[in-house]
Formats: C-alpha cells, structure tokens, sequence
C-alpha cells in the first residue's frame, strides 16, 4: 500500500475544504475541490512536492470549483466529476456564481474505481445536495472525500436546485451502512469525523 500524504486549504468565502493527496512513492497528487485562489493551492502544490494529475470534484456548486480551471490549465490535467453533474458545471445560473463554467474532462459514474496518482478512489454517487454529487473512498487508506453530503453531525443543505432532502438522507445512510466505523471522512466544510461517529451523532443516521 502506498503512503499517502493529504493536505487541507480551508478557501473561499464559505470556507471551503480543498484536499490535496499525494502518492508519497511517486510524488502524483489529485486535488480535490479546489475551491479558490489557485495560487495558494499552487504555492501548498509546491510545498508538497507533488506531481498534480487529476481534479476531482465532488459536485459543481461555485465554491467547489472556482479554482479548476486555472489548476487545469497551469499543470495540463483532467477534470473527473459525477456524470450528472455537467449541467451545473457549466451554467453559472445553477452553480450560483456569476461567471464560473466548468466542463469537465471525465464523467464519473456510480461504482467507478479511478486509478489516479497510483491511488484507487471509488465513486460512490450520493445525490441529495446536487442531483449529481459524488463521494470519493480511499479503500485502502480507509478515508472517505465526502464533499457536502457527510459533515461532522450533519449533511447538505438540500434547498438548492437539484437538492433532495429524501435523496440525501439515503445517501447519509448508504455511507453509514456500507463503510467500516474506521473510516475517516474529509468532508468539504467543517471538521474530519468518521463513520463511526457519524453513526452515532448524526441526525440521519
């Protein structure tokens, strides 16, 4: 099993939680929703001493993705994100910015294991906050990207366009049911938890 090192930016202005993971063996590096200032996202990249070879995006709301496609562009890498997800990438009238439009490079699908960085993330489509949003599991690792579905006892809000409040709480309770009580969860506001807590303090559980 490779060593990971994962690193946290908490940008933009609600304070969104952007990681960066990095193969320790090759030095490859996914970033997952950058979120803003992609010079600071850049100046941590170097940090690291990371090779950046994929974004990942949770699901496509402004302060997850403001940062994409400067990152892109600047390191030559793809965009992964759920295969529901491209409407509100690139219409800034859903993804409630004023001129952010992201398209994405790679479609993700329920189930998908994407091999990236030498790590395997498997996507676990979790609809509820988006329609398309997606989960990231490090099985190995035992670590869960949980974008804004999971929160340290809480969940999504579900009041925005293509939210659900009866999809996010199956969601909350698939993740509860089929990932070990180990697995910590990097969620994309707020403090880490993990399923084991979650199963305990959450509201949905």
């Amino acid at each position: 099993m490779a060593e990971i090192e994962i690193r946290n930016l908490v940008l933009g202005m609600v304070s969104t939680n952007v990681w960066l993971v990095k193969n320790e063996e090759t030095g490859g590096l996914v970033i997952i929703d950058p979120a803003d200032q992609p010079d600071r996202i850049d100046a941590m990249i170097r940090t690291m001493e990371g090779k950046p070879e994929a974004i990942l995006l949770t699901h496509g709301h402004f302060d997850h993705i403001g940062a994409a496609n400067a990152l892109r562009e600047k390191y030559r890498i793809p965009i992964y994100a759920g295969e529901k997800e491209a409407e509100m990438l690139e219409d800034p009238s859903l993804n409630m910015s004023e001129n952010v439009s992201v398209k994405m490079d790679h479609p993700v699908r329920e189930g998908q294991v994407l091999e990236l960085a030498g790590l395997s993330f498997t996507a676990f489509h979790t609809p509820g906050h988006t329609e398309g949003g997606m989960c990231y599991y490090l099985e190995e690792h035992q670590i869960l990207f949980s974008g804004d579905t999971l929160f340290f006892g809480s969940y999504g809000r579900t009041d925005f366009v293509g939210g659900s409040s009866r999809k996010m709480m199956d969601s909350v309770r698939r993740l509860l049911r089929e990932l070990p009580p180990e697995v910590q969860v990097l969620p994309g506001h707020m403090s880490t938890t993990s399923i084991g807590q979650e199963r305990r303090i959450n509201p949905l559980a």
